[in-house]
């Protein structure tokens, strides 16, 4: 840490001092005041901040890898193949059946957390993977970004997934080879399937335009291509006519991949493309099992055991991943099935979907159904893009994979006709042996009713039949979302109850000898579900031992699924080290493991606390979500504070009037979260919990002490707590008070900020967000001291539980100083926004819109309209060969470039630190969003 950062964190301890004398006394806010006067009178400059700022981005980038240190430590990859071997006392069938099924399905999605860049990424993963976190190795990377596209999202994906297949592989020899040591008759006919990949990156079309089915179809030949190539590799030693085979598989492949690239609404490239993919060519291959059945029949046959553990490493990984990277996820929304299903049993609009005259409609329609046959041309012309989906799968499921599944996400679903109506569509087309349709939970009305929905739909015969034919019930539960409309806390005890009901209805409707699939979504941080303090509470955290057991004791088999979302996620397999070390967790706490005779956790027993607990702490949460308070403070900088982090927008376009009435409805659940981390306090995670113990508060200390589930809860609280600070929310209120700008020159002390302060203290005197702020402060304060007071009653009171991170008071002043010096950068925003000259109204925007613009943080905007209000760039008398003299233009003109100097660049520049800051204190959260 540089001298003057010490020197800051001095200054801001010694700040924290004066709230012993005066409570409502801000010491971030103090801080950014002196930062901003230094600022302003020039004794610091924007260079200044920016080597400050580049000081705690290192900061912020060796937490990151300290975080993936801690969580995976130990990373060497020696120390993490001792999982995968043969238990004591486990017999041979025991072994086989452990590693038969994956212990886990990984998804890779493309959800905007690219927070980031590629160089950071890789410094991060490079630093965690050698076990150097405290040197600043993971700070030589520069901090300029990159336009993230989808490309680059699934280019990223790509290799997350490679690296994940390198780490299998090596855990598949592992496991052959500790069967050979301990079972020498029988290791060869081993058939391990440790963990199955996939991915939803350019498959997934909910609430998204900008990927048609053709992308889906490049895609898919590509990832094709690219994994026929690995296999080819892992052969060419030992099987070389195979990998010449694969060769020439995957270069057909890629060709293929190309043409799917060209314009599609082109009728002449579409005929050529698809004509081309479907013609007879000895070099198309669309299923591996002749492959797989050949290289176990010459395993079988090798004499030398590791030559046949090779052979047999590259047959599982055909049989995890198929024909592509691994298995894909298209996903929908609800109702553009719904629409869709009505062309084919309501032409006429007459029936509410949710009826039940339109589940007999559905009912009977899947009763009468005859298959179709399409080709691509019907995929081109189809307007509906449900039905596009499902015509794309077909055409991928018979020209490109026959082997993989693909399974079809079903946003928003909240209805068992939906679910009826994806099979409808997936029988009319022939893939509903190879489909597996999943409904997501995630909306409030999704998880007060899944567990009637689940009944409902397992109940119906059609879908009973369906799951028998594949296998296998799927599920979806959504973390992000449920987290911002209950609360992180409520979200993750109502999933875990509808996931209990679940069972109970498998086994009510006869459906014991189906697996259960439950996809687990959960992002990165501690708002969207990820808990923070080891792997083994981010594994049961999603799929509680409670909900396992709920399974084990009906003898139903559990397939655990979980998300590694955009650019966070990938990073815990950004190094072959990583990605081991990943896999290796997550075999030391197997997801799909539990004991059925293990006594119930007292949290489960007593219901009497429990449930008055969980609904107390969601009608605080709810009180937030609801709250014009909590919706305006959230939304006072729009979504200025953050990066581009995804190709996927975060929110609508709007205009102004829109912003200043902004819902959160309107904002994404990652950028709701990343809004909170940066204003400084994770409500979604802390709001309610204190609160909804304060008329019990002794037996719900008694009750969480006494419960595994329960102190999972408290190390989440206190991991959130620990980075949170209100004196943060409440400083950024302050930004807007009339009465901070009129009193700020009022000693004298800044004369030459008189007139701006002044302006800012006059247009501020109408606007509501400090007062806005303050509200939402005082509530969470009470909230807060309620927390506190429970934490004190906690058996052992908190020195008993350690400290809930490491390093929690060096991340503290971290975070404090960065907020401290966006405040100076916002204020000298502000400032300098009020000081530009009066200019003319253009296209209907003023001089007090752009002033918003710039309060809202919409900066891009407010510069395009000053750049055209005083270009400088426009034609010079010089320019021409006249030889007439002139007079005119004198230079009365030249003062645009003074105001771009002087005005425009520096808001430019301030407002990259703002964004710069953003990146470093999710760093310091540990994600983004």
């Amino acid at each position: 840490m540089t001298p003057q950062i010490e020197e800051l964190n001095e200054r801001l301890q010694v700040l924290h001092r004066h709230t012993r004398d005066t409570p409502i006394y801000n010491p971030v806010f103090q801080l950014g005041l002196e930062l901003s006067r230094d600022l302003e009178a020039g004794r610091k400059s924007l260079q200044d901040i920016d080597g400050l700022v580049s000081a705690l981005e290192c900061e912020g980038l060796k937490a990151r890898a300290q975080k993936l240190d801690r969580m995976l430590m130990p990373i060497a990859a020696d120390r993490n193949l001792a999982p995968f071997a043969v238990r004591e006392g486990e017999d041979f069938d025991a072994y086989a059946r452990r590693w038969a099924d994956p212990m886990i399905h990984v998804v890779f999605t493309a959800h905007p957390t690219f927070l980031l860049t590629p160089v950071q990424s890789k410094a991060v993963a490079a630093a965690a993977s050698s076990g150097d976190v405290t040197s600043d190795s993971a700070c030589v990377a520069p901090h300029e970004r990159t336009q993230i596209t989808l490309d680059s999202e699934h280019d990223a994906a790509m290799e997350a997934i490679s690296r994940a297949q390198a780490a299998r592989d090596r855990a598949v020899r592992a496991i052959y080879q500790s069967a050979k040591d301990n079972f020498p008759a029988d290791w060869k006919s081993l058939r391990p399937t440790p963990v199955r990949f996939a991915t939803w990156v350019g498959y997934d079309m909910d609430g998204r335009t900008d990927i048609g089915w053709n992308t889906s179809i490049r895609y898919r030949l590509a990832e094709k291509s690219e994994r026929l190539a690995s296999y080819a590799a892992s052969l060419a030693g030992i099987a070389p006519d195979l990998s010449a085979k694969l060769v020439n598989a995957g270069e057909l492949a890629s060709r293929m991949a190309a043409l799917f690239g060209k314009d599609m609404s082109d009728p002449a490239a579409l005929s050529h493309a698809a004509n081309s993919l479907t013609a007879n060519n000895p070099d198309r291959m669309t299923s591996l099992a002749p492959i797989v059945a050949e290289l176990e029949k010459r395993a079988g046959a090798e004499g030398d055991a590791d030559t046949a553990i090779e052979l047999l490493t590259a047959a599982a990984a055909m049989r995890a991943d198929g024909l592509g990277m691994g298995w894909v996820h298209f996903r929908v929304n609800s109702s553009q099935l719904q629409n869709a299903i009505r062309r084919r049993v309501d032409p006429e609009s007459k029936l509410d979907i949710t009826s039940q005259a339109a589940l007999n409609a559905i009912r009977s329609g899947l009763e009468a159904i005859q298959p179709l046959d399409a080709n691509f041309a019907a995929l081109a012309i189809e307007s509906s893009t449900a039905i596009r989906q499902f015509l794309a799968m077909q055409q991928i499921l018979r020209h490109i994979d026959a082997d993989a599944p693909i399974r079809m996400l079903i946003a928003e679903c909240e209805q068992p006709q939906t679910v009826l109506a994806a099979l409808y569509f997936a029988k009319l087309f022939g893939v509903e042996d190879k489909i597996d349709v999943s409904p997501l939970f995630e909306t409030e009305t999704a998880l007060e009713h899944g567990g009637r929905f689940l009944d409902a739909l397992l109940a119906e015969e059609a879908y009973r039949d369906y799951a028998k034919k594949r296998g296998r019930v799927a599920i979806q539960t959504g973390f992000s979302d449920a987290g911002r409309f209950v609360g992180q806390i409520p979200a993750a005890l109502a999933i875990e109850r509808l996931q209990g009901r679940l069972a109970e209805a498998m086994e009510a409707n006869g459906l014991t000898d189906v697996a259960a699939l439950i996809f687990n979504t959960h992002g990165e941080s501690m708002g969207r579900g990820a808990h923070p303090v080891s792997m083994k509470d981010r594994l049961e955290w999603p799929l509680s031992p409670w909900a396992r057991r709920r399974f084990a004791r009906r003898d139903i088999r559990l397939e655990p699924e979980v998300s590694f979302q955009g650019g966070d996620g990938y990073l815990w397999f950004g190094t072959p080290e990583l990605a081991l070390a990943t896999l290796a967790s997550i075999a030391s706490n197997p997801p799909r493991e539990a004991d059925p005779d293990a006594p119930t956790d007292m949290f489960y027993r007593r219901t009497d606390l429990s449930l008055d607990f969980y609904r107390a702490i969601r009608r605080v949460q709810n009180m937030h979500l609801v709250s014009d308070t909590y919706s305006r403070a959230i939304t006072a900088f729009g979504l200025g504070l953050l990066n581009d982090t995804g190709s996927r927008r975060s929110r609508r376009q709007s205009d102004l009037t829109a912003d200043r009435k902004m819902s959160l409805r309107q904002i994404r659940a990652i950028p709701h979260n990343a809004i909170l981390q940066q204003l400084g306090y994770p409500v979604n995670v802390i709001a309610g919990f204190g609160t909804a113990a304060d008329t019990n508060r002794e037996e719900i200390a008694n009750l969480l002490t006494e419960s595994e589930r329960g102190k999972q809860m408290l190390r989440l609280l206190r991991s959130a707590d620990a980075l949170a600070s209100i004196k943060t929310v409440a400083a950024y209120g302050e930004l807007f008070n009339s009465a901070y700008w009129a009193s700020r020159p009022y000693r004298g002390t800044e004369e030459h900020l008189t007139d701006a302060c002044l302006t800012l203290a006059e247009y501020l005197t109408k606007d509501d967000r400090a007062g806005v702020f303050r509200r939402l402060a005082s509530r969470l304060r009470v909230d807060a001291m309620h927390l506190h007071r429970l934490l004190d009653a906690t058996p052992g009171s908190r020195d008993g539980w350690g400290t809930p991170i490491p390093d929690r008071e060096d991340k503290r002043r971290s975070i404090g100083l960065l907020q401290s010096l966006r405040l100076a950068l916002l204020q000298h925003m502000f400032l300098k926004i009020v000081q530009v000259p009066v200019f003319s109204r253009s296209n209907d925007i003023s001089r007090e819109d752009v002033m918003e613009m710039v309060f809202t943080l919409r900066i891009d905007d407010a510069l395009a309209q000053l750049r055209r209000a005083f270009p400088t760039n426009f034609p010079s008398i010089g320019d021409y060969a006249i030889d007439e003299p002139s007079d005119y233009p004198d230079g009365g003109d030249q003062g645009y470039e003074a105001i771009r100097r002087d005005y425009i660049e520096p808001i430019e520049q301030a407002y990259a630190l703002v964004l710069r800051i953003s990146t470093a204190i999710a760093n310091e959260f540990g994600a983004h969003g």
